[in-house]
């Protein structure tokens, strides 16, 4: 008897932390996670301050500046990424003609459906420019403020992964790897299509007769994000953050290690069905499966762009600093 290669998604996991039961039924793992990166990243910018890497000067830093902060970036965030998702990745157009509808937490019978869909690009466009606009009002240095919160923010985004991970949504591609994880969310192939017997064979998995669809295994993608962009990404940044040769140095590592991980990782995961690829080799390519290195999803472009941005920005200031030093 063959080994099934592959595992199945935890029938015990709900996108509730409280299923079934009346009110807490509306908590779920996705805004739990939230909270708890929220609060990570508090607590190493206080122990960023502790090091002394948040005061200029004349300025004294207080934790109730920390906290103001990152409240602020945290507002500006949650616009940008709901925005951004609302405008960007939903095809329907629905948003553009009913604009209201993009805060709005219902569905069209009123059922509590909560702001279901953020954008990580349009989070990091809000965030950044939250950062700013409180640095600029409280005349604080936006430079090494936003590098601190470049040590802050992967750590963070490891939950926010995870709580995707629980929602059983942005999984991966099919793949023939023993991780592989069949989720009950996907897309199911019919079970007389030559490649699908021939994969399902390859892993193990028993087609019978009575067989109409089939859930393949695909990559947990979700978890390599919380691995690869959050803890490895963290773990660089926090070593690097007492050997940084010059401000705006950290930025531009989490910037540019960022879009690397993701855009590697991008091959992995597979694109959300009504976008597709932004850019394909070929018109009909499957999204399901890597046919092609040059098969572009959208977040693999914002991805370029963000390494693009992040060498630039990093060039820049080095040149700022060897300038400073000149004078």
């Amino acid at each position: 008897m063959s080994l099934y290669l592959s595992i199945n998604y935890p029938s015990w996991i709900h996108p509730q932390i409280f299923p079934g039961i009346p009110v807490l039924g509306l908590i779920r793992w996705y805004g739990l996670m939230y909270i708890i990166a929220f609060s990570l990243a508090y607590l190493i910018l206080k122990q960023e301050l502790k090091e002394g890497r948040l005061d200029s000067g004349i300025t004294k830093t207080t934790e109730d500046d920390i906290f103001s902060f990152l409240a602020t970036g945290i507002i500006f965030l949650l616009l940008g990424a709901r925005i951004f998702s609302t405008l960007v990745y939903d095809t329907s157009g629905i948003y553009w003609k009913k604009p209201w509808l993009i805060f709005w937490p219902f569905d069209e019978v009123g059922h509590f459906t909560g702001l279901a869909g953020m954008s990580y690009h349009g989070g990091f466009i809000g965030g950044l420019a939250g950062m700013i606009f409180w640095c600029v009002r409280h005349k604080r240095s936006a430079v090494k403020w936003i590098d601190a919160m470049a040590v802050a923010i992967p750590l963070g985004y490891t939950f926010g992964r995870l709580g995707n991970f629980m929602n059983g949504e942005l999984y991966g591609r099919i793949t023939t790897m023993p991780w592989g994880m069949v989720f009950p969310g996907a897309q199911k192939f019919s079970a007389a299509i030559n490649w699908v017997q021939e994969f399902a064979q390859q892993i193990g998995m028993n087609i019978t007769a009575e067989t109409t669809l089939v859930n393949l295994p695909r990559h947990p993608s979700q978890l390599y994000e919380a691995l690869f962009e959050g803890l490895f990404l963290w773990l660089l940044l926090w070593i690097l953050r007492k050997r940084a040769p010059f401000e705006g140095f950290l930025t531009a590592v989490y910037i540019t290690g960022y879009g690397i991980n993701r855009f590697i990782i991008e091959y992995f995961r597979e694109p959300d069905a009504d976008i597709g690829y932004r850019i394909a080799k070929t018109s009909n390519a499957p999204i399901y499966k890597n046919t092609s290195l040059f098969n572009f999803s959208t977040g693999q472009i914002l991805c370029f762009m963000m390494i693009i941005g992040g060498v630039t920005y990093g060039i820049i200031m080095y040149l700022r600093s060897k300038k400073i030093k000149t004078l």
